[in-house]
């Protein structure tokens, strides 16, 4: 289940927001310490890619999940956070009924099998 902020935040705060949540989530469930500095590029390359597109294509990418998951596994790849905790995630994720993680998580850990 995700959840959307409120629509009166300005879109690149709203994805901002909802990438760190995600982010908090995915290695809260995976018990594995997120590696912190990682996490802020993760954020910096999100912010970096927003702000390259007009207000416009930033409320679109805001009120669509599939847009929205595309950015976050983008940032996610970029930032170089596929490549940490690599072993054990890909590991975990063999078994991914365990996981007790939405549908949605999956182009996360899609990053990890490629």
């Amino acid at each position: 289940m995700t959840t959307n902020p409120p629509a009166s935040q300005d879109p690149l705060q709203q994805l901002r927001t909802e990438f760190r949540g995600h982010l908090e989530r995915f290695y809260a469930q995976l018990k594995l310490a997120p590696p912190y500095d990682s996490v802020e590029k993760a954020l910096q390359q999100l912010t970096t890619a927003l702000k390259a597109l007009p207000p416009g294509e930033q409320a679109r990418i805001a009120a669509n999940p599939t847009l929205r998951w595309q950015q976050f596994a983008d940032a996610f790849a970029a930032s170089g956070l596929s490549k940490k905790h690599r072993g054990i995630i890909a590991g975990l994720a063999r078994n991914r009924a365990a996981l007790d993680l939405p549908d949605e998580y999956d182009h996360l850990l899609k990053l990890f099998s490629t």
